[in-house]
């Protein structure tokens, strides 16, 4: 017995700072860093005021009115800022160059990637990132419904999540390729054809949980394995207007011009990836106040880790040249920027890599932060979040430093607050 009391200890040592703090309804705590990053700016001096699950008061030291009992959290040096959103994330998936997409949904039991997705979710909380789009489950089914509820309820630690499920695409443009006819095998997504096919798709993946509705306008279904357009303009708005009718966003992945035209015609909510973006593109974004979720970290990764690239060493390849191109025209253009990077395509726990590499390519840090915070949180329509202010949840994140000077500082991870309660705290 002895020895398996210290084998418990052993295994959960490393977990218990999850359950530092218990939260209840009059549990009051001051948060007192040099400044806070409240959504929209940074205000130095501040102090943050939580009860319970919520932000009770958050401003200059004078104004917060708290009882004695109170317990204070000295952050000195390090900003306070709302938890961070991913905007693009598959928890269900880890870097393909530990294993490959194919043999990730082909080869890996559905029990063994929601293991890999439980351990996926707490890296990403211990980042920073207290909530998070999750945009497919690539081949696992509804089970991201699963893993959002066993975090609402505590079992796990893990961000705030809202599900994709198994997101949509059209017959045979999607993968793994089937080479054997008569073999059935999984998919990495539910293929759907038509206006009814669309709409029923769109309707049974909202009855199995899905947040958002996920779509591939576009893949490497052309004769070549070239990214083409998959479904017609009038699928696309049939899907949108299905989803929107339930008060769902629809995100889509969009490589091509023309997808992208047809994904901006039918009024969808985000176009991720848009590496087939022109300004004309972009300004009609702008005009219908569609946002742009670049995943510039995704196409990083995939030119080191995959394609040899050694970035700082070796010339830039041309996909991360058009990367910056297109987030370029996207800023010029005025088009609203979401923070998301496609983690999964490189590890979890590391999303903060995005931010850095939009302040690389041009965009101001103030303005990223906003993009991980209250930007993601209007355009996702996530309630409650992304702001420092009173009656928001207490999704709060220290980091040393000044990230609005220095946006590295982000990955300096010293405290993590969701819903009042302390998961890190150094």
């Amino acid at each position: 017995m002895k020895l398996l009391k210290l084998w418990l200890i052993f295994i959960f040592s490393s977990f218990s700072y999850v359950f530092a703090q218990e939260k209840t309804p009059d549990t009051y705590t001051i948060l007192k860093p040099d400044r806070v990053f409240d959504g929209q700016q940074m205000q130095a001096g501040w102090w943050v005021l939580v009860k319970g699950n919520n932000i009770e008061a958050a401003g200059e030291p004078a104004t917060i009115k708290a009882p004695p009992s109170a317990k204070i959290i000295d952050l000195k040096g390090m900003t306070l800022m709302p938890g961070l959103i991913e905007g693009h994330s598959h928890l269900f998936l880890h870097p393909y160059n530990e294993t490959s997409w194919n043999d990730q949904v082909l080869n890996e039991s559905r029990a063994e990637r929601t293991a890999r997705a439980i351990v996926h979710a707490r890296e990403t909380l211990m980042a920073g990132f207290t909530s998070e789009r999750d945009l497919g489950t690539e081949g696992a089914g509804y089970d991201d419904v699963g893993l959002k509820a066993a975090i609402n309820k505590g079992i796990i630690p893990g961000p705030r999540m809202m599900v994709a499920t198994r997101a949509i695409v059209a017959t045979g443009s999607y993968g793994p390729k089937n080479v054997v006819a008569e073999n059935t095998i999984v998919q990495g997504a539910e293929e759907a054809d038509g206006v009814e096919g669309i709409t029923h798709a769109v309707r049974s993946q909202i009855g199995h949980g899905a947040d958002v509705v996920k779509i591939y306008v576009d893949y490497r279904w052309g004769e070549y394995g070239t990214a083409e357009p998959t479904f017609t303009e009038e699928e696309l708005k049939t899907a949108v207007e299905v989803a929107k009718s339930s008060g769902r966003i629809v995100a889509v992945h969009s490589s091509t011009t023309e997808g992208m035209r047809r994904a901006i015609a039918a009024g969808v909510t985000t176009i991720e990836h848009g590496d087939g973006g022109t300004l004309e593109l972009f300004k009609m974004m702008k005009e219908k106040d569609i946002a742009l979720c670049p995943t510039l970290a995704a196409t990083e990764a995939i030119s080191g880790y995959y394609l040899g690239w050694k970035k700082g060493i070796d010339a830039e390849p041309e996909m991360v040249k058009d990367k910056k191109y297109i987030f370029t025209e996207a800023m010029k253009a005025g088009v609203t920027i979401c923070m998301g990077g496609d983690v999964g395509v490189f590890a979890h726990g590391d999303n903060a890599r995005e931010m850095i590499l939009m302040v690389e390519y041009g965009m101001p840090a103030l303005d990223v932060l906003r993009s991980a915070t209250s930007v993601n949180a209007s355009v996702f329509k996530m309630r409650g979040v992304g702001n420092v202010k009173s009656g928001y949840l207490a999704d709060l994140v220290a980091v040393q430093g000044n990230p609005s000077v220095d946006i590295k500082a982000v990955k300096q991870v010293k405290l993590v607050m969701k819903d009042g309660v302390i998961y890190r705290q150094e």
